[in-house]
């Protein structure tokens, strides 16, 4: 936790860690009410593998009666908006670390929640930290479920304390390790319900494919694969392809862009980073033929919309969120160089420069990604 002002720090902790109390006192002269909020406030990919578990619950027999709202993280607000406003009364959105140096906008969002009288509370992420454990238990509700966890995303000292907001927290299974079974069997705990799906769909209403689109960035740069290496698949797969190719993401991957723009031939391919909305960017991948990208949401986006795709990997979480269990379908096909160290939830044991990425990205070679990339080009385009 990279924290700036210490003082900022310690009303926002008073706020998340001891207010608590006060409101579950407050919360004995409200009328309880059918309201039930969702706490999700992790990255694209995560919202990608939670949401169709929105709609299950909308539609359960035991919370088909209840508003449901959602807090999460702005940077998918707008996936919300397209794709799952039917299912949702609400929708709030916080960078949920922000708020340990702003308290008066932790106080805010707190009572905006409290007063919203909800019953029941999940938060199905397996990996907590304290700001959202705390905004739970600030809304006083009557359930709060969640995992019992481990300690990725929270310290021990706080755990200790936040454990204590919740009314239930589920032990998950060792054997239930990818993401999508972890959301499913928390829903089928909650639930008390079967629920059939296996993979993260996505309805867009685009039927074709053409063109391949390239994501060369990873969020966190050390997870990505160098650009260099993307800028030879590039050239490699223009030798065996006139399929348009695609350069998508985000600002994180304008970068990236850049340097393969300055570096390809005029009209090689259609530079689209940073230029499109979140909605925008899973049409891109929906109507692509093969996307080829590092461990990013794109790649569970590829998947909920049944578009081939190649996956760089490293093992910082190697089997949570790729590859896929064997029986999805459209599940990306893996590439990935595997160590003694992998499952280190990217606490790399190697001091590697700033401007390097971690050895396990780096070490895959361009032989190896490409040797995968070549069986699934695309026909050419006419």
């Amino acid at each position: 936790m990279d924290i700036k002002n210490r003082n900022l720090f310690r009303i926002s902790r008073f706020i998340l860690l001891k207010l608590p109390k006060f409101f579950r006192f407050l919360s004995r002269f409200r009328p309880t009410r059918k309201h039930l909020l969702f706490i999700k406030t992790d990255a694209i990919g995560d919202y990608i593998l939670f949401r169709n578990f929105i709609e299950i619950t909308k539609r359960s027999e035991k919370y088909k009666d209840y508003r449901i709202d959602i807090l999460g993280h702005p940077i998918w607000r707008d996936v919300v908006s397209s794709y799952d406003k039917e299912f949702l009364n609400a929708a709030y959105f916080t960078n949920p670390r922000g708020l340990y140096e702003a308290p008066l906008t932790a106080f805010k969002l707190a009572l905006r929640l409290f007063l919203n009288n909800y019953e029941v509370v999940l938060q199905p992420a397996y990996t907590r930290i304290f700001a959202t454990d705390g905004l739970a238990a600030l809304t006083a509700a009557k359930h709060i479920i969640g995992y019992q966890s481990d300690h990725e995303g929270i310290e021990p000292r706080h755990k200790s304390k936040t454990d204590a907001f919740y009314t239930q927290m589920l032990l998950l299974p060792a054997e239930v390790y990818f993401e999508f079974h972890r959301n499913r069997f928390f829903f089928e705990s909650v639930l008390n319900e079967r629920i059939a799906i296996n993979v993260p769909s996505i309805t867009t209403g685009i039927n074709s494919k053409k063109g391949i689109a390239i994501l060369p960035g990873a969020g966190a740069f050390k997870r990505g694969w160098e650009r260099e290496k993307f800028l030879q698949l590039i050239k490699l797969i223009k030798q065996h392809t006139t399929q348009p190719i695609y350069l998508i993401g985000g600002p994180a991957e304008v970068a990236a862009g850049d340097y393969l723009m300055e570096n390809l031939a005029d009209g090689s391919v259609e530079n689209f980073i940073n230029k499109t909305s979140l909605p925008q960017l899973i049409e891109k991948i929906a109507g692509s033929a093969l996307l080829i990208a590092n461990e990013t949401g794109a790649i569970h986006i590829a998947v909920a919309t049944q578009t081939p795709s190649v996956c760089i990997l490293g093992g910082g979480h190697f089997e949570r969120f790729a590859p896929y269990p064997n029986d999805v379908a459209f599940g990306p096909v893996c590439i990935y160089e595997k160590l003694p160290c992998y499952y280190c939830n990217w606490d790399c044991i190697f001091n590697t420069a700033p401007t390097d990425p971690f050895p396990c990205i780096s070490g895959i070679s361009l032989e190896k990604v490409w040797a995968k990339v070549l069986p699934l080009l695309p026909h050419n385009s006419n």
